[in-house]
C-alpha cells in the first residue's frame, strides 16, 4: 500500500499512478478543464489569462492541458503557443508537426538494426587443409 499526501489539499490518500492528487481533488481538476474547455469552444477570440480569471484556474494548469493536448485551440485564437523546437506557432502540443516527424524519422533511424558484416570468402589456395602427396 502506497500511502500519500495529496499536493492540493493534503490529505491522505493511497497513491496509484499519476499526479500525486487525491481522487476528490482529481475530480474538481477534471470538472474545472471542462468548464475551461467549454468558455473556449464557446468564446473563440479569449486570451489565456481572461480564460484563467473567468473559470478560476491557474494560467499555467491551461498551459499545462495545451501542452498535454487535452485542449486545441482554434485558428484566430488570441493564446499563441510555439514549438519547443523550431518556435513557430502550433496549436496545441509542444511540437509542430514538421518538428514531430523530423524526430521521429530520427529515433526510427537510430532503432534501425544494424547490418551484418559482408561473409568474407576463403581463399582456398591458402587454406590449411590436410594435403595427400602421390
Amino acid at each position: 500500500m502506497n500511502v500519500r499526501n495529496c499536493r492540493k489539499c493534503g490529505r491522505m490518500f493511497n497513491y496509484v499512478m499519476g499526479p500525486m492528487i487525491c481522487p476528490a481533488c482529481r475530480d474538481a481538476l477534471e470538472a474545472k478543464f471542462k468548464e475551461v474547455k467549454t468558455y473556449i469552444q464557446d468564446h473563440k477570440n479569449v486570451g489565456i489569462k481572461e480564460v484563467a480569471r473567468e473559470c478560476d484556474v491557474e494560467v499555467s494548469q491551461i498551459q499545462q492541458w495545451l501542452r498535454e493536448e487535452r485542449l486545441q485551440l482554434s485558428e484566430g485564437s488570441m493564446i499563441q503557443l510555439q514549438c519547443e523546437n523550431c518556435g513557430c506557432d502550433i496549436l496545441s502540443g509542444r511540437f509542430c508537426e514538421k518538428c514531430k516527424n523530423s524526430m521521429a524519422n530520427s529515433f526510427s533511424q537510430s532503432i534501425k538494426p544494424k547490418e551484418a558484416p559482408p561473409v568474407q570468402k576463403k581463399d582456398t589456395k591458402d587454406s590449411p587443409r590436410m594435403r595427400f602427396l602421390n
